[in-house]
């Protein structure tokens, strides 16, 4: 085919050719960029809606977890560790058996047996110490006095209580007392 046009529109034409490709490529463009924004939305609103989905899972296994026994066993290590803190602190503030023996038997004078002794830990948050208690035979009461005397000039021992009906029987007294030692 011969184009018979005069140059000027042959070169007009040519001018509005590619005027209509350029054109068409930035309408392409245009299009492929307005469906890549839309793409990225719609991730978006869908990563969104996982993260939404995520975190009412997370709640819901936080209240199970609440609920559930491992609670119980954080409750149970707990009280567990505070029992275990005490034993260490009684076993940091002891006082052998032995000493306590010791102490008892220098007060005790001649002629004095005792039947029976008591030594109980007490650990509250106004003290800590040991309650002991003593029952025994006394030939005399100046014996008896001497041992509640000898008792009471022992620096540790504390509070020291001998009953009224110990001082009745002048002769082969039965006899009780307790004291807190520290």
């Amino acid at each position: 085919m011969i184009n018979l046009l005069p140059p000027e529109e042959k070169k007009g034409i040519l001018l509005e050719e590619k005027k209509k490709i350029v054109i068409t490529i930035w309408v392409l463009v245009l299009f492929f960029l307005f469906c890549f924004i839309l793409i990225l939305f719609s991730i978006k609103f869908y990563i969104q809606g996982q993260i939404e989905s995520q975190r009412i899972i997370l709640q819901q296994v936080e209240k199970e977890f609440k609920q559930s026994g491992v609670q119980d066993l954080q409750e149970k290590i707990n009280s567990a560790n505070l029992t275990l803190t005490k034993l260490g602190n009684f076993y940091q503030n002891k006082i052998y058996c032995v000493k306590i023996l010791e102490k008892i038997s220098k007060a005790l004078p001649q002629g004095t047996y005792l039947t029976n002794l008591s030594v109980d830990y007490i650990d509250t948050e106004e003290e800590s110490g040991f309650r002991i208690s003593l029952s025994g035979l006394a030939p005399t009461r100046e014996v008896l006095f001497d041992f509640k005397k000898n008792l009471e000039e022992e620096k540790d021992f504390k509070e020291v209580y001998f009953p009224p009906v110990n001082w009745v029987e002048p002769v082969d007294i039965d006899f009780t007392v307790s004291f807190k030692m520290r």
